[in-house]
């Protein structure tokens, strides 16, 4: 039976009003059952558009039929051929953005809300095998006698660490803070993705012989140069990220009370501030609100807020709905926890009690004028329009800048004017020989899946260059 023309499976969430007093995962997932159907609605198109759209390259249609067959183990490995964590990219990926905006079920229904379901399938298959297969047993390869050094344990060094492990390699990773994952430890949140989830994923990694080594600032510990010249590596992959938040540089922004949405979540996620019974990590206690941005990290920003108890949170953002960033999920989620979007509204000044202390933001109201260099409609400040937010906290999320250490300490390395890395677009080494990037520290702030792609064309590079030497 051709399901094609079905609607999609409705996935079940935990109930607002619950779960903004909670830290669980927000999103259930698919039962079995709805997963069988959705898989269903693949049309196996031979051209895989599908593919195309997916930056690691999964073979949806493949684990799509392996799914419909309930052939789910058959499925998972499908999925791992070219995908190191489907755990997590089925949570947090922009599928409607990727793999399901070119999906032909989509343009059918002529909408991509009606497109098969690819990550919700995703996420249920490799939930089912995490819960129902032993631990991966490490596949035998044959050793290069080569070593790699990667820098940051996020999406990218991840990704590239499995496959050159893969391919026979002695791979180190080194990471900063004292727990792996980086973004997917320190930014997203718990209700977004349980951190058991990010651990066992990374487990894959150890079993594939992959050492980490935790607390290693790369930069100030070691420089990369000691790592080739002393250490013996013969080859480095640089994943350090963009972790320097942008400000707005406005009146009032070093007032107590004002916070970059990253350090704000690293309290939160990475040193657990939400739980006091395992943790003394100290927090802004906040009454109201007011989160400057809307993209993915706007919204965890301002639903953690929520969770942490503030009674009124605010989402600022210059333009309108039609152009906010983040994911339509993550809006609609902000929205039915009472999440205010206070949109066409600009930051002007914040304003400061007399101890110094955040007690409101001066707002312009805008309009939309041209389309910018980005596509999307300039936003104009309306003359003679200011009014004020009362809040007391303050966290802006306006982007990131890429992570300058390892730049400020290896002058070989040539950047960009925004302090992203330049690399070479086929192979992402760097202008420093033996010394590849990827991530955001080169696309700038991304999403997790493009991180991973980076990751994955990287290591071939890298092994390309080794076999070379």
């Amino acid at each position: 039976m051709n399901r094609a023309k079905e609607k999609t499976e409705i996935m079940k969430n935990q109930d607002p009003e619950q779960r903004i007093h909670n830290m669980s995962e927000v999103a259930l997932g698919f039962t079995k059952e709805q997963a069988v159907r959705e898989a269903a609605r693949c049309l196996n198109c031979k051209t895989k558009p599908c593919v195309s759209g997916c930056p690691v390259g999964i073979d949806i249609p493949a684990f799509l039929s392996y799914v419909a067959e309930e052939e789910f183990d058959k499925a998972a490995d499908k999925i791992a051929e070219s995908s190191l964590f489907p755990r997590i990219c089925g949570r947090v990926c922009p599928q409607e953005k990727q793999c399901q905006k070119e999906c032909t079920v989509g343009k059918m229904h002529k909408s991509v809300d009606e497109a098969v379901a690819i990550g919700r399938v995703e996420r249920f298959v490799a939930d089912y095998q995490s819960e129902h297969s032993k631990t991966p047993v490490k596949p035998s390869v044959k050793k290069t006698g080569k070593k790699v050094a990667i820098v940051g344990s996020g999406p990218a060094g991840a990704s590239c660490a499995a496959d050159l492990a893969k391919m026979g390699h002695e791979v180190h990773i080194f990471e900063a803070f004292h727990k792996l994952g980086g973004v997917l430890t320190y930014g997203i949140p718990e209700f977004r993705l349980p951190k058991e989830i990010v651990k066992k994923e990374f487990e894959k990694l150890a079993s594939l012989g992959v050492q980490m080594h935790l607390d290693t600032l790369v930069g100030r510990t070691r420089t990369i140069k000691q790592l080739m010249e002393e250490d013996g590596f013969d080859a480095v992959f640089i994943g350090s990220g963009a972790g320097l938040p942008n400000f707005m540089n406005i009146k009032g922004e070093n007032a107590v009370g004002v916070l970059s949405a990253n350090e704000y979540l690293s309290r939160i996620n990475l040193m657990k501030a939400y739980d006091s019974s395992i943790s003394r990590t100290p927090y802004p206690k906040a009454e109201r609100v007011a989160v400057f941005g809307a993209g993915n990290v706007a919204m965890d920003a301002a639903r953690t807020a929520r969770r942490m108890g503030a009674k009124s949170v605010a989402i600022i953002y210059r333009r309108g709905e039609e152009e906010v960033p983040a994911r339509k999920e993550e809006v609609e989620h902000a929205k039915e926890e009472g999440i205010e979007f206070m949109l066409l509204n600009a930051p002007k000044e914040i304003l400061t009690d007399e101890k110094g202390r955040v007690k409101g933001v001066v707002l312009l109201s805008c309009k939309l004028g041209e389309p910018d260099a980005s596509g999307r409609r300039r936003p104009e400040i309306i003359p003679g329009s200011e009014h004020i937010y009362d809040c007391d906290l303050v966290l802006v999320s306006i982007g990131n800048a890429s992570n300058p250490l390892i730049s400020m300490t290896t002058k070989e390395i040539e950047v960009n004017k925004r302090g992203n890395f330049i690399v070479n677009p086929d192979t992402l080494e760097t202008s420093m020989k033996g010394v590849f990037a990827g991530g955001d520290i080169v696309l700038g702030a991304a999403t997790v899946i493009l991180a991973m792609g980076q990751g994955r064309k990287a290591a071939k590079g890298i092994n390309d260059y080794l076999n070379s030497k």
